[in-house]
């Protein structure tokens, strides 16, 4: 049922979107140069890897050294323009179509994070990842790691159809509102390095 559903939402909605990702990827190409699409793998259900796409919104600004700087410095104000509306995540909408995400369910992060996770935090794993969730519409990326996963175990545990819908009218509140982009003083969420457990 929730697959039939994502699919009957995702594909009009790729469709509506079509025009707005054309403009997207051509400023983009413009402005921040290529590639213009992001992939990176991610753990999907289960854990198993799957591609995710996205729209880049970083230089590849690099050091003397050949190494990345740090995002502060390569998210320009275009691309955090992207991120405020979450125009980058549009491409995900294909992730949806395909199978590998769900419009609602734990974002799906690094692979680097898969053994670092508790045996309860690793439940986030048990249904498919989401381009939205629980966690993203109670703080998104202004709450810490630990309570983003406690949200997204306890979504695993009282999915419904309901919740889905509620969760995605406020997302959209969200987006509207540009509500919980940076973490702190960070333009992006701090990498995850497991929980303190003493």
């Amino acid at each position: 049922m929730k697959r039939l559903c994502d699919l009957l939402v995702s594909i009009p909605l790729f469709v509506l979107f079509l025009p707005i990702i054309g403009i997207v990827a051509v400023l983009i190409r413009l402005k921040l140069g290529s590639p213009v699409i992001f992939k990176q793998l991610r753990p999907g259900l289960h854990g198993k890897p799957i591609n995710i796409y996205k729209f880049r919104t970083m230089t590849e600004t690099r050091d003397h050294e050949g190494n990345l700087l740090p995002d502060s410095i390569r998210l320009t104000p275009f691309g955090m323009f992207l991120r405020k509306y979450s125009l980058d995540e549009l491409l995900q909408l294909v992730n949806v179509i395909q199978g590998d995400l769900s419009l609602v369910g734990p974002r799906p992060l690094l692979m680097d994070y898969l053994p670092l996770y508790t045996e309860e935090q690793a439940k986030r794993h048990q249904v498919r990842p989401g381009i939205t969730g629980w966690a993203q519409i109670n703080g998104r990326n202004k709450i810490s790691w630990e309570d983003k996963f406690k949200l997204d175990v306890w979504y695993v545990e009282n999915q419904s159809f309901l919740l889905d819908l509620k969760i995605l009218a406020l997302t959209f509140v969200k987006v509207v509102k540009s509500d919980g982009i940076s973490h702190g003083n960070h333009v992006t969420m701090e990498k995850f390095s497991g929980s303190n457990l003493s």
